[in-house]
């Protein structure tokens, strides 16, 4: 068996995957069909990427015998994924492991947003304080902050919320009844959500859905004083509505750490506007957490190319026992 590398991996991960198969790495960001040989690509049954590697008909065509794609992450817009079970190839992704780190940057930006830490960092460093007291902030506690989902991730928000004696709302397809039992949040409708929180964190996946779901509407519904944090995919927010909101004041702020195009280019809008704090998509990039990811990538992998099921499969229905 061949198994196509594009993501970095420590030495004890790699030799865990060389020792069921023969490993061909491929730059991040690469397309793999660029850098194996067309002679060697019909023995490739298994890939572990990341969000950079498109997966599509075009590659799915050149690699006619890849089995099991195992994604560096725990989204997997970067897959078509009703092509890819229509060919019955197994996708894995690494859930759970990120979601702490998550939830921490969600609410290291609220605390940004709200205390105005970035600006108050600008405002020392530029000799603002020699010529007179700071600008005053607001505070969190009880405050309501608004979670658009309510899954592992949104659940962590809240904890940290209630830590900070703010008042959780949520609103998610689906109630979620152990939350509300335990006091965690209450459950609104999505209008009321944008109507009367002072943050809306946004914690849905990238669907077609979802895509430019926040857009003029929701954000026209929102309180002046209120801010928008979204750690979740870039495209669930209308980009353009935002700004527009942003520029004329109509929201208080953002926090983002996911946008439409990444990298962000510097001529973004968004890079100008100063109710904005940006952060270049890391919400899982702390040293424990990427550990943890690539290793539930790598064992996804492995068990999958050993006829074992994968800890976390995205389309369990392809998946028969085996990959042979």
């Amino acid at each position: 068996m061949t198994v196509i590398i594009s993501a970095p991996l420590p030495e004890d991960l790699l030799a865990q995957v060389q020792a069921v198969a023969t490993v061909i790495a491929v730059p991040a960001g690469t397309l793999p069909q660029e850098v194996v040989a067309a002679s060697d690509r019909h023995a490739v049954t298994g890939m572990l990427c990341t969000l950079r590697t498109r997966v599509d008909d075009a590659l799915l065509d050149a690699f006619p015998n890849l089995k099991v794609i195992s994604n560096y992450a725990v989204g997997y817009d970067n897959v078509q994924i009703d092509r890819v079970s229509a060919r019955n190839v197994l996708v894995c992704n690494t859930p759970g492991v990120l979601d702490a780190a998550v939830a921490d940057l969600t609410f290291g930006l609220l605390l940004c947003l709200t205390r105005n830490m970035v600006s108050m960092h600008d405002f020392v460093r530029s000799g603002g304080w020699k010529k007179g007291p700071a600008p005053l902030a607001i505070d969190v506690a009880g405050k309501t902050l608004g979670l658009l989902g309510m899954g592992r991730i949104g659940k962590m928000v809240a904890k940290r919320a209630k830590a900070f004696d703010m008042d959780v709302c949520y609103h998610n397809r689906t109630r979620d009844e152990e939350s509300e039992s335990q006091d965690l949040a209450r459950y609104v409708a999505r209008d009321e959500l944008f109507q009367k929180s002072d943050v809306v964190s946004v914690h849905v996946p990238l669907s077609d859905a979802t895509r430019g779901s926040v857009g003029a509407r929701e954000l026209g519904l929102m309180k002046t004083s209120a801010f928008l944090i979204n750690t979740s995919r870039g495209p669930v927010v209308d980009e353009t509505a935002l700004i527009e909101v942003l520029r004329s004041k109509r929201i208080a702020g953002a926090g983002l750490d996911v946008m439409v195009q990444e990298p962000l280019d510097t001529d973004s809008p968004l890079c100008s506007l100063s109710n904005v704090v940006l952060q270049p998509h890391v919400g899982s990039a702390t040293v424990e957490t990427r550990r943890a990811m690539i290793a539930l990538a790598t064992e996804n992998l492995v068990r999958a190319l050993c006829g074992k099921t994968p800890k976390a499969m995205v389309n369990a229905q392809v998946w028969k026992g085996s990959i042979r």
